[in-house]
């Protein structure tokens, strides 16, 4: 899944994030345009994870 698939299908992705990990909300999770190595960083800081877990993650979905 590119970036453009991804953006096209961002309200399912975060959607089914925040199912998975209760503590993310709609502000961890807003996309916005050339910022998504901030929403990493955000969901980086909430989980733990590294920044390749979580691309991993959210391209699985």
């Amino acid at each position: 899944m590119n970036n453009l698939e991804l953006k096209g299908n961002w309200n399912e992705v975060k959607g089914k994030l925040k199912q998975k990990y209760g503590q993310l909300t709609d502000d961890d999770l807003n996309l916005a345009e050339g910022k998504e190595d901030e929403l990493i960083g955000r969901i980086q800081k909430k989980l733990g994870k590294t920044k390749d877990e979580i691309k991993k993650e959210i391209m699985a979905i």
